[in-house]
């Protein structure tokens, strides 16, 4: 298998200043370089004086087993046992919510940063002082988990999608989607290829984070920005001019017109589909990587193509290790967060685990010897963070919904689109 990659190099960097928090002098010593890469940090006496036995961290069956090796060096230097315990990704984030409150929750949960609005609002997770270790990571990451003015976890990994192309059906990139489509169709045409196009789609929702690109392109972003680049809730900027374009193309793209969107593809379709050499394009993370390099598909990954004159701007989402606003023993977690999930052992064991790129700037260079990684991690640099605010949970089914009978041909993009934007206006009033 070969792989190429496409588009303009290097990551980008900002400046971010990270807001005061209180914590004990302990553990600003630890944060600000009493540790090392070996996990050394607060005296395992002053850990076990504190009470600690045992932390509980909630995470999810792709990333347990990569814990697993640091959870048993922070017990041979501690004494302390961290239980993993593995929860369901699409609920785990509510039952954090509700059982932090009661004392029932975990010590530590793993997540992605757009968790973290509705975690601070509802009280159930702490800041944490990285002090020099800030530096250590990705700038972005650090934003990401950064609400506020202050930050609230350890990032592990940044992701967003690309555009896969399979080299041997269409051997060149392509700079816009009018140019996409046109290689996807000339492939059918040819019998290189089954489908022009893949990118996945839920039978209910849509896929409104995949299209997104394509929408900011058209000048559609969700939300502005206030002074500090934070996002503002108060501008919502679904309802921008060109809106009803962008809902003009998913019709014309969608089931009743050139079929490149179709309703029926569902992310396993999608990803089965491409894997099987039936299409020269697939829209998505690299999360599918590691399927289509099995498969024997020679990949490129490509910028993301622009459907309108602007650039095309995906989410970039950062995952991260959170602590429970009530632990029990906040030091032991706060221990181990900040010395050893902040490793390069554990940042380079889940990128192994996951395929994500590492949040740790050192991991990362490490990963970015693969040109997939690289190429994604120059997409990202262009990305924008998922918002994180509360408010974004009242955009979703509305948005996703809308996308949907569009793509079906059962809405009228002058009314449906201006209707999403007012539901969700109102939505986020109350």
């Amino acid at each position: 298998m070969k792989v190429r990659t496409t588009g303009a190099a290097g990551f980008g960097r900002r400046t971010l200043t990270l807001g005061a928090v209180s914590v004990t002098a302990a553990l600003v010593l630890t944060a600000c370089g009493g540790g090392s890469d070996t996990g050394e940090g607060a005296e395992s006496s002053d850990l076990a004086s504190a009470g600690a036995t045992t932390l509980t961290m909630w995470v999810d069956a792709e990333r347990s087993p990569a814990l697993t090796e640091v959870t048993e060096k922070f017990k041979e230097d501690t004494g302390i046992e961290v239980k993993l315990v593995t929860k369901d990704f699409q609920q785990v984030s509510d039952d954090f919510i509700t059982q932090v409150p009661t004392g029932k929750g975990p010590d530590l949960i793993v997540g992605p940063h757009d968790w973290l609005g509705k975690f601070v609002q509802n009280g159930v997770v702490a800041p944490i002082e990285l002090g020099d270790k800030a530096s250590q990571f990705q700038d972005s990451a650090i934003a990401a988990m950064t609400y506020e003015g202050n930050t609230y976890g350890v990032p592990y990994s940044i992701e967003n999608i690309g555009l896969l192309r399979n080299t041997d059906i269409v051997s060149e990139p392509a700079a816009t989607m009018d140019e996409v489509i046109a290689n996807g169709k000339a492939a059918v045409a040819e019998g290189k290829a089954e489908f022009p196009f893949l990118v996945q789609m839920d039978p209910k929702q849509g896929d409104p984070y995949h299209l997104y690109p394509l929408q900011t392109s058209m000048g559609v972003p969700v939300f502005g920005t206030d002074e500090s680049g934070s996002y503002d809730p108060a501008k919502l900027e679904l309802g921008n001019p060109g809106g009803v374009e962008f809902a003009e193309k998913l019709v014309a793209w969608g089931d009743t017109g050139e079929r490149i969107f179709n309703s029926s593809i569902t992310p396993d379709i999608a990803k089965e589909k491409f894997n099987a050499g039936a299409s020269p394009y697939l829209l998505t993370g690299p999360w599918n990587v590691p399927d289509a390099v099995d498969a024997g598909i020679n990949l490129a990954v490509d910028p993301l193509p622009t459907a309108g004159d602007q650039p095309a701007q995906p989410f970039v989402g950062v995952n991260g290790f959170f602590i429970s606003a009530k632990s029990q023993n906040a030091l032991a977690a706060n221990e181990f967060a900040l010395n050893y999930l902040t490793t390069e052992a554990v940042q380079d064991s889940m990128f192994d685990a996951g395929g994500r790129p590492p949040a740790l700037t050192a991991s990362f260079e490490k990963a970015a010897e693969d040109p997939i990684v690289a190429a994604f991690g120059e997409i990202g640099a262009n990305g924008v963070p998922m918002p994180a605010i509360p408010e974004m949970e009242a955009v979703w089914a509305d948005w996703g919904g809308t996308q949907l009978s569009l793509i079906k041909g059962e809405a009228d993009p002058a009314t449906a689109w201006p209707t999403m934007v007012s539901n969700i206006e109102s939505k986020i009033s109350k």
